[in-house]
């Protein structure tokens, strides 16, 4: 579990293929000393396991699903990646509730500077548009937002200059992916939902039947 709050700017310093896999190791340099093998490490808002680490890194491994739904599979050697170790459980949640499973990428189709943040906003697949709620909490690339405004396939997030300089969102540019992880509450109420209601009537469904 983590809260989305950065605690480091890490970076890549190799990508070993491992059959469909990745072995990557990213040099840093504030987590190690509180950090050990078979810890997890939140990379870009994706839960790793430490397998190897040394004085100035650490190493995981990306199995082939989660290249598949993350943007690991388009990392390169040098890029920057956003660290943060597991929260402790006498730990403030400064952030939201984050599990470090990502739900999907998204894309920036836009980035506006205004007098005081920058507003990014990123489109996603449709069908995770339920998930989202005005001024809800969102992970990107594994820093906690919270939503500006939205629509069914887009959100918006302003980001306020001492986010940006902790983490690499500044990097971001236009048409770049990024690793979402919608919030896990709103998941839960989902599947309780469905289990009370297996038939999937909804009150969308009753008013078109006429009711």
């Amino acid at each position: 579990m983590f809260t989305g709050l950065i605690e480091e700017i890490g970076i890549v310093k190799s990508i070993i293929k491992q059959g469909g896999g990745r072995r990557i190791a990213v040099e840093c340099s504030y987590i190690l000393p509180d950090s050990k093998v078979d810890d997890s490490i939140s990379v870009n808002g994706v839960c790793q396991t430490i397998v190897k680490m040394d004085a100035k890194s650490f190493e995981f491994d990306s199995v082939e699903e989660t290249l598949k739904k993350t943007t690991i599979g388009l990392w390169k050697e040098g890029q920057k990646v956003n660290l943060e170790r597991a929260l402790r459980l006498s730990d403030r949640l400064g952030g939201h509730l984050v599990m470090g499973h990502i739900d999907t990428t998204g894309k920036v189709i836009r980035i506006e500077n205004l007098t005081s943040s920058v507003v990014y906003e990123v489109s996603f697949p449709k069908e995770f548009a339920k998930y989202i709620i005005p001024h809800g909490s969102i992970t990107i690339n594994g820093t906690s937002l919270t939503i500006a405004n939205h629509t069914d396939s887009a959100l918006t997030v302003a980001i306020i200059p001492h986010t940006l300089s902790k983490t690499i969102i500044k990097d971001l540019r236009v048409s770049d992916l990024v690793n979402l992880e919608f919030d896990m509450i709103g998941k839960y109420v989902e599947r309780m939902i469905g289990l009370q209601n297996p038939s999937g009537l909804t009150i969308g469904r009753l008013e078109e039947l006429g009711y």
